[in-house]
């Protein structure tokens, strides 16, 4: 299977969605947190930093369970418009 490129908008949307666990994370370790959510740390750890902009939905409802953030959140973070867009 061919994987089309990701598009600026979906790399965007990835590091947003990155940053949105990592500050969810806070102080808990990545090894527990991906534990508690039955995924490898090194898939979390590729969330976070962005190199995997486009995870399963399951794997992000999982990390999003452990994290008690909602899915509606979290979809309302990642879209959220650049603010530079904004201001002009």
């Amino acid at each position: 299977m061919v994987r089309l490129p990701l598009t600026a908008d979906e790399v965007e949307r990835g590091q947003r969605l990155g940053a949105l666990l990592r500050r969810a994370r806070g102080d808990r370790s990545m090894l527990e947190t991906a534990l508690h959510a039955r995924v490898s740390p090194e898939t979390l750890r590729k969330i976070e930093s962005g190199r995997v902009a486009t995870p399963a939905f399951s794997t992000i409802a999982a990390i999003a369970a452990v994290l008690g953030l909602s899915l509606d959140a979290v979809w309302a973070e990642i879209n959220q418009p650049d603010r530079d867009e904004v201001l002009s």
